[in-house]
Formats: structure tokens, sequence, C-alpha cells
């Protein structure tokens, strides 16, 4: 392996969302991720064919029984030469399982583990069953998104599974390394997926304070769609563009750029000039389609970029000379981000079946063959198809 985290050994206990997530980010800078997948199917629906996983990538998978008291000891073992642990249950699930944070730490005192969860391992909402969108509701996030005669809007589930969850859950992993780095000791890292959406929203909370924001309405302030200078405008073609004139001297040139009166550059921040202001743009916007708006302002200061589709983006011209997409496995996908100048990890590796790699891992772990043979015989150990 390769990559700024080349040598950091990381144990995945399979989960959904925000986990698998957090360990993709990792192996894609280098790190050994070893997934603990179920020995049975989650039940998820149809089985999703592993090369379209894209979030599972770059990872070994040994598919264990942790119900089983020697399913259980093998993963401990595991556990016993790893840096960071990823579990996404619920609270008390992975205690109960015997591999909760006292158990683990008695095995190995360096171990950073790290717990995802949406309500965290405390308060009254700890057990809840959530989502996405059940998280980002109680932050404030969701009633913030959204037309102002609509209801709120789900930003997909990239506000509290990705960037409060997955990215606040690497980012504490991370941290707590560099602490182990002076104490020795490893600790446990509780990111809730609430807390990460609430602190993404801190400048809100300051803008909130100062009176520059309403709560109370959506679609009227300065960066929810409220300012016609922020927001998005149907081209001649029916598709899009954005536009982002914040600042007085992008917006001049946007004006000018679409033959914009002056008397609204002039009143660029006074809402009452907002609605008339709209319809202006609007009605210059739709007289050209969205491609022919990007070309013309590609180049210039006025902020205005095509909405592209998620098609469409991996083709931009921006996009294909920073590699910023690759193909793997057939499958078109990110790449890893952010880059580094010296220590760029290497070739990513397609997801694999559960089981695919679970007698290497233990071999390698210093179990025996017979040992893994037992754990075959006995139901504990699942291998891929191809390798029974």
């Amino acid at each position: 392996m390769s990559g700024p985290l080349a040598g950091l050994r990381v144990i995945e206990l399979a989960s959904i969302g925000p986990g698998p997530m957090c360990a993709m980010l990792l192996a894609d800078q280098g790190a050994d991720v070893i997934r603990v997948d179920r020995v049975e199917p989650s039940g998820l629906g149809v089985p999703l064919e592993p090369r379209f996983d894209v979030t599972s990538r770059g990872r070994r998978s040994i598919a264990l029984d942790l119900k089983h008291g020697a399913g259980r000891e093998a993963a401990l073992r595991l556990i016993e030469s790893a840096d960071v642990l990823i579990e996404g249950w619920r609270p008390g699930v992975a205690e109960r399982l015997g591999l909760g944070p006292d158990d683990c730490a008695a095995r190995n005192p360096r171990l950073v583990y790290g717990r995802m969860t949406g309500y965290g391992q405390s308060g009254p909402l700890a057990q809840a069953a959530g989502h996405d969108i059940n998280y980002i509701a109680l932050t404030g996030a969701l009633h913030a998104i959204g037309p102002a005669d609509g209801a709120p809007v789900p930003p997909l589930n990239l506000v509290g599974d990705y960037g409060g969850g997955a990215l606040y859950l690497a980012f504490g992993v991370m941290a707590a390394l560099y602490e182990r780095e002076r104490s020795g000791r490893g600790q446990v890292v509780d990111a809730a997926m609430v807390d990460g959406a609430s602190s993404l929203l801190s400048i809100f909370h300051g803008m909130l304070a100062s009176g520059r924001w309403d709560a109370s309405r959506r679609g009227a302030n300065l960066l929810d769609g409220g300012a016609p200078f922020y927001g998005t405008y149907a081209a001649a073609d029916g598709r899009y563009v954005a536009v982002g004139a914040l600042e007085p001297k992008f917006f001049a040139e946007f004006a000018q750029a679409i033959g914009l009166p002056d008397r609204f550059v002039k009143r660029q921040y006074d809402p009452r000039v907002w609605p008339e202001m709209r319809e202006a743009i609007g009605a210059r916007l739709a007289t050209r389609t969205r491609d022919e708006w990007a070309r013309q302002f590609e180049h210039g200061d006025a902020c205005v970029a095509p909405v592209l589709t998620l098609h469409e983006a991996p083709s931009h011209p921006h996009a294909r000379s920073r590699a910023a997409f690759v193909e793997v496995d057939g499958v078109v996908q990110a790449a890893p981000a952010p880059r580094f100048s010296r220590s760029q990890a290497s070739t990513l590796r397609a997801p694999r079946p559960a089981g695919s790699d679970g007698e290497a891992v233990l071999l390698e772990a210093g179990f025996s063959a017979a040992e893994v043979q037992q754990l075959r015989d006995a139901s504990v150990l699942r291998l891929a198809p191809e390798q029974r």
C-alpha cells in the first residue's frame, strides 16, 4: 500500500452509510482496512453487486459470525494488531457482543475506537432508530433547505450521513491517533450525525445571532435561495445555470454580461428589490441555452456555472483535467480526495465480495490452517463463493 496512511491498520465492523464512507476515506489514503462482514446477508433488499458498492472499495473482507464465541474471539485477535476500529451500530450493541470499547482496550490499549451513530452514545434519543433526514431535522439544517413556498427538501444524505457523519468520524479518528503519539493510549471517538451536522451550521448560528439570518422562513436569506444573485435559473433549453455572484464586484460583472440594469447593481443587497431583480435575471438567462451561458462565463469572475447531472459531471473539462473521476471495474466514481504532493495513494481497488479475504486475513493474523478450518466447519467463517 502507498499513501499518507500506509501502515495504518483499521478494522471496520460492517454497517451502512457513514461508517463505510469513513472507512473508504481511510482506505483511499493507503490505510489497510479489513471489513468484518456478516456471515449472512443483512436482509436490506436485493444485494448490490460488489463493484457498484463504491464506498466499500479499497479494503479486504472477512465474514464472521460475531454472535458465536469463536467468531468474537477471532475478531478480538484481529483487533489486537489494529490501530483503529470503526463501528456504526446502536449504542450497546457492540458491548452485548463482547466487542465494546472496554473489551477491545483490554486486548489493545492503543486502539482508537471510532463509534458512528445518529444521535450519539448518550441522551434521550440515543437508542432511537433514524436516518439522515431525521438527524438533520433536529439540527435546523433541514428546515433551512427548500423553497420559500414549499416543504423542506432533503439534501440527499450529504449533510447527516456523510458531511456530519463520515467526515467528522474520520477527523475524530485522526485527532485521536495524533493524541496517541503523546499519550501512548487509545480512546473512544463518539461521532454523532446530529453533532456533526450542527457543527456544519456554525456560520449560520453566528448569522442568526447577529440578526442577519431569518430562521423562521426558507428562501429569504443570502444563501438559501432568497437572494436572486445566489440561486439557479432555467435556461432556454430547460436546463439550469447556477449563479453565485455574492460579492459586489462579481455581481457587477454578471449584471453587465446579461444586460441587467445598473439600478439592481446599486441595490444588490436590498431585499425590497429582490423579487423584481429575480424576474429580470430569469428573463435574461432564459434567452440562451445552459451550455451557451457556460461558455460565456467559463473564464470570467461572474460566478456562473452549468448545473450538471451526475452523468455529465465526470466529462466536464475541469474534472477531466484533474482526473477527478476514475473508472474501477467498469464503474465511474470519484477519485480519492484530498490530494497530496508526495504521498499520493496507489491505484484504487474494486470492492470485494463479503468474505473474499477471510482465510488470508486470519493466516496473516497468526491463525493456523487448522484453526481456520475449525471456524469454517463451525460456520463461524464464511468465504466468498469463489473461495469455497
